[in-house]
């Protein structure tokens, strides 16, 4: 029964109809999770770091997730947090694709939506042609994102399209893009990759390199060279990061890598929609240690009626949590692979 034991009788009943009652009103995610992960997740009390992933989806509805998810506001959040962080200059936007001045499609320029990942198109030399970005960004515009996977937070964005300078990244020699997750404050660990030469390379939270590969270069081939200024760059990423991130309890913040240096990216508050897995199990464990559900904003603020019995058995869930690791007995967690 792991935490389960020291909670007294009305805490783990609270928990058990908790449970039956998300996995009753969200079966399509629950079932979507089992098929992807292989095995049944407990979406009321989770341990795994894909479990509180679940959670944070269908039942921490905090509104500034929705700021964060929004590519634009969150560039200003950033900006407010760490204003001595280069940010990629927004060069216009707006609702409707054919306003596009025709003058920015012909440098190098990023055209993008702002509620939504994997939507980008890069601009050179007037390639794409205009027809085709129009086109493109016509169909992102209608498109709502995040409803399959049950991203809540990319609902309520207002969409709009916007186009973005293009950085010039140092992929082939330093990295493209550095990821750090962090915890409450606490950064669990670091991914660094270079997505041109398809390549990348895990660290813990002092910039140590960290054994086992990610799931988009996933072969021991595709480990990232560890060069003195890549370890550099980590380290800047490191100390950075949670300034950017507040009190978040969870939140991937993300660097883009130039030869001058770093640049903001974004912030990810469902990282792989929920079901990132490694090949050093290692990993998710960390998250697990660090990730303090006590700390979201769903357990923070006052709730009422069957919501605070719920929060009430779900805060002392979490503390025998912390007494067991505290006493060197943790809790089993995740097999991630």
């Amino acid at each position: 029964m792991g935490a389960y034991a020291d909670l007294p009788a009305r805490h783990r009943l609270v928990l058990m109809v908790a449970r039956i009652v998300l996995t009753l009103r969200h079966p399509v995610l629950v079932a979507r999770f089992a098929m992807r992960l292989r095995y049944l997740p407990n979406p009321a009390a989770p341990s795994r770091y894909n479990e509180l992933m679940l959670w944070r989806k269908i039942v921490d509805r905090n509104p500034l997730f929705v700021t964060l998810t929004d590519k634009l506001a969150a560039k200003a959040c950033i900006r407010a947090a760490c204003p001595e962080l280069p940010i990629p200059e927004t060069l216009w936007s707006g609702r409707h694709a054919e306003d596009i001045p025709a003058d920015l499609l012909s440098g190098r320029v990023v055209v993008k939506p702002n509620h939504g990942c994997a939507m980008n198109i890069f601009v050179s030399e007037g390639r794409p042609e205009r027809a085709e970005i129009i086109r493109k960004a016509r169909r992102w515009l209608r498109k709502p994102y995040g409803r399959r996977n049950g991203e809540w937070a990319y609902w309520p964005i207002d969409r709009v399209l916007f186009v973005e300078e293009r950085l010039d990244l140092a992929g082939g020699s330093i990295a493209t893009d550095i990821k750090v997750h962090v915890c409450s404050g606490v950064v669990s660990h670091v991914w660094a990759e270079d997505k041109l030469a398809k390549r990348s390379h895990l660290f813990d939270g002092q910039g140590k390199q960290l054994p086992g590969r990610d799931p988009d270069y996933p072969r021991e081939d595709q480990a990232l060279p560890l060069t003195p200024r890549l370890l550099d760059f980590i380290r800047q990423a490191i100390a950075l990061a949670p300034r950017i991130a507040g009190d978040l309890d969870h939140v991937r913040v993300d660097f883009l890598v130039t030869d001058r240096g770093l640049h903001a990216g974004e912030m990810c508050i469902y990282t792989a929609a929920g079901y990132g897995t490694w090949t050093n199990p290692e990993i998710a464990r960390r998250m697990e240690r660090y990730w303090r559900l006590e700390h979201s904003a769903y357990l923070r603020q006052p709730r009422h009626g069957i919501g605070h019995l719920y929060a009430e058995a779900l805060r002392a869930r979490c503390a025998a949590r912390r007494r067991m690791e505290s006493e060197g007995c943790p809790e089993p967690v995740s097999t991630a692979k």
